[in-house]
């Protein structure tokens, strides 16, 4: 009786010893949670697997912050100690509150170098009209790597969700969000970018600068001259903004044979062209690209419209005189639709509206083994006007008639993937030249259509004679910069990237407010089972194992 006694305890210290040992050879971690919510993706893992060197992670968002804010910490938290579990050492992080600098002098010093690094802090306003506070939060992260620093801004949003959802999107893009950072610092080799540039003559290379500044953190960018390159062998992908010269048929095989033997392509493209005709509008007319055959083989018909959409920004326009000045005002410009409808894929997860100009519409066709998802739309709410026609700047003064703005939905961006079969099958004689190394189909390839060319376009602010950031709305009341820049990167990212970072944006976290009025009505009911129920359960639990005791012993 005595042995068996201290017998059990000694078996169970022994076992506890003996899990620990064995603890420290096998790593492992368990999320029982619905939304996998501690799960890393594999291509994270793989990036983090590949760290040679010590990465630091400085995490601007600490201090005395409000539930949403505090619940977006805890979340990067959270993502940053999976990522430390699986570099093998190589990872660190810290919080640090920018506001607890008590020097206005330093604090203010430290703002201005948290933004000329690239984050944008966010005002928070808090409490009623009676008593209201402000509080200047810096939801961003800087990251260092062998001497090299890079920014991450953390806080997501879209102008249709409210404060609560646009927190809990942020912390859906969170691993994503530090990923694509540390694959930016620590890859050795880039992808290849070329940039078809003769094709657009009239495009001012400055309003593209801020994409491009943007895709050379990640990828190797080269201007491309369609026209007198033999081919576009040693690119990875091409990018096709806003061409106003015709494809002749050479570009257009090409490009053909590029794509059919797996080389990726983006094309931002109008299908009707716009031009000022003074104080009077804006002349719309169809352009004549000659490469509508092209995306018509490989599944896509571009639309010879503009769509107008009741869901637009605003521009200033002169609407009348007040005494000898012109009075400019700010009115709705239906022609420049605000696109926040996506279709299901990683490039549009998470993304805020995008500022479009002049948008056309892309309906598909028959083309066999391509998979269509269309990405983008319009509101349900539009209007197509097919060129030629002219848009009179005074349409923007009229209120418009909800009854006439019945067009639904108009898919303003497609991506394509499959195994694209060749325009010129059957075109190309034997003897021609252009036959060698000709395939009528190969690999598999992907491709996005944008059918707005301005989609890709930044700003030029003249006063200051420098580029403003792709998709910034300056006419807007709070500024807005849209989401056209993240959109273009995710689909760079999903189609040239291997390891499929991109694949972490399919994390979805489920939102789960309190029942208010439930609350209300049982107040008393919640609160008191809240306070006895871990009472009677911990009494439940000991009068069980002591009647086991019991009856084992007696």
């Amino acid at each position: 009786m005595m042995k068996s006694k201290y017998l059990r305890p000694l078996l169970l210290v022994i076992g506890v010893v003996a899990l620990n040992v064995l603890a420290g050879f096998f790593y492992f971690r368990l999320d029982l949670t619905e939304d996998r919510r501690y799960s890393l993706s594999d291509a994270t893992r793989n990036i983090l697997d590949q760290l040679d060197d010590e990465v630091y992670v400085k995490v601007y968002l600490d201090g005395d912050l409000n539930p949403g804010f505090r619940h977006l910490r805890e979340s990067i938290r959270e993502t940053l100690e999976e990522f430390k579990a699986h570099s093998g050492g190589h990872l660190d992080y810290r919080f640090i509150d920018p506001s607890a600098e008590t020097d206005a002098k330093k604090r203010n010093a430290l703002y201005e170098a948290l933004t000329e690094k690239g984050l944008i802090p966010t005002n928070v306003v808090e409490g009623g009209q009676d008593s209201r506070s402000q509080k200047l939060v810096w939801p961003g992260a800087l990251l260092t790597f062998q001497n090299k620093e890079t920014s991450v801004q953390l806080l997501k949003g879209n102008i249709s969700q409210s404060a609560q959802e646009n927190l809990n999107l942020s912390a859906e893009n969170v691993e994503y969000s530090l990923a694509t950072a540390l694959r930016e610092l620590t890859q050795k080799e880039k992808k290849r970018i070329g940039l078809l540039s003769t094709l657009s003559k009239k495009l001012n290379p400055v309003r593209i600068s801020d994409l491009i500044v943007a895709l050379q953190k990640n990828y190797d960018i080269f201007q491309v001259n369609l026209q007198t390159s033999p081919n576009l062998d040693g690119l990875d992908a091409v990018l096709v903004i806003k061409p106003d010269q015709e494809f002749s048929e050479d570009d257009q095989l090409k490009l053909d044979q590029f794509i059919v033997h797996g080389g990726k392509a983006l094309f931002f493209m109008d299908a009707v062209q716009t031009d000022s005709v003074g104080r009077e509008g804006v002349y719309a007319q169809p352009t004549n690209l000659k490469i509508d055959e092209l995306l018509f083989r490989y599944g896509l018909r571009a639309n010879s419209v503009v769509v107008k959409d009741m869901l637009s920004a605003q521009i200033p326009l002169n609407v009348g005189t007040m005494g000898d000045k012109a009075n400019i005002q700010l009115m709705p410009w239906r022609f420049y639709p605000l696109l926040n409808s996506y279709g299901k894929s990683p490039i549009t997860r998470n993304l805020d509206a995008l500022y479009g100009r002049y948008v056309g519409s892309l309906d598909t066709v028959a083309a066999e083994g391509i998979r269509k998802t269309p990405l983008v739309f319009t509101s349900a709410y539009t209007q197509t006007l097919r060129a030629p026609a002219v848009i009179p700047y005074n349409e923007a003064g009229r209120k418009p008639d909800p009854t006439q703005y019945t067009g639904g939905p108009k898919a303003v961006a497609y991506l394509l993937e499959g195994k694209f079969s060749s325009l010129f099958r059957n075109r190309l004689l034997p003897d021609d030249p252009r036959s060698k190394g000709f395939a009528v189909q190969d690999k598999p390839s992907k491709i996005v259509v944008v059918a707005d060319g301005d989609l890709a376009l930044n700003d030029f602010d003249p006063k200051r004679q420098v580029p403003l950031p792709l998709g910034f709305d300056r006419f807007s009341p709070d500024r807005h910069i849209y989401a056209n820049k993240d959109f273009i990167l995710n689909a760079v990212d999903y189609l040239l990237d291997d390891n499929g970072v991109i694949t972490a944006l399919t994390k979805e976290f489920k939102l789960r407010p309190l029942d208010k009025v439930e609350i209300e009505e049982n107040k008393t009911v919640w609160q008191v089972l809240n306070l006895l129920g871990p009472l009677v359960f911990i009494v439940l639990l000991g009068g069980g194992w002591y009647f086991w005791r019991q009856k084992q012993f007696s």
